[in-house]
C-alpha cells in the first residue's frame, strides 16, 4: 500500500514536471518564429529553400507534441488511480501534484 501511494506521489509529481516542461518548450517556440509578418515570410518556400527557423519551429511544435502525449498518459493513469476510492491513493496524488508544483514552478522563470 505504502509503495503505490509513493509510486502515485511520483507520478504526479512528474505530470507538473512536464507541464513545466511544456511551457518552456512553448517559449522556446514562440521565440523561434520569424520575428517579421512580410510578404516573403508568408508565401511557401521555394523547392530549394530551407529556413532555420521554420525547422526549428518544427522541432520544438514536434517536442511539445511528444510531451503533451506523455502528460496525457500520466494524467489518465493518475486519474484512474484516484477512481479506486482509496482516500490514501487520493492524498498521494495531491501531495505529489502539489510537491511538484512547488518544486518545479521556481524553474519556470529560468528556462
Amino acid at each position: 500500500m505504502v509503495l503505490s501511494v509513493l509510486v502515485i506521489l511520483l507520478l504526479s509529481v512528474l505530470y507538473e514536471a512536464l507541464k513545466m516542461g511544456k511551457a518552456v518548450l512553448l517559449r522556446r517556440a514562440l521565440l523561434a518564429l520569424p520575428r517579421s509578418l512580410s510578404q516573403e515570410a508568408l508565401t511557401e518556400p521555394q523547392e530549394g529553400d530551407t529556413d532555420p527557423a521554420q525547422g526549428r519551429w518544427f522541432r520544438y511544435h514536434v517536442g511539445q507534441t511528444l510531451f503533451h502525449v506523455v502528460q496525457v498518459v500520466l494524467g489518465y493513469m493518475v486519474m484512474l488511480a484516484v477512481m479506486s476510492y482509496n482516500a490514501w491513493i487520493f492524498l498521494g496524488a495531491i501531495a505529489g501534484s502539489t510537491l511538484g508544483y512547488f518544486v518545479v514552478y521556481p524553474l519556470l522563470g529560468r528556462g
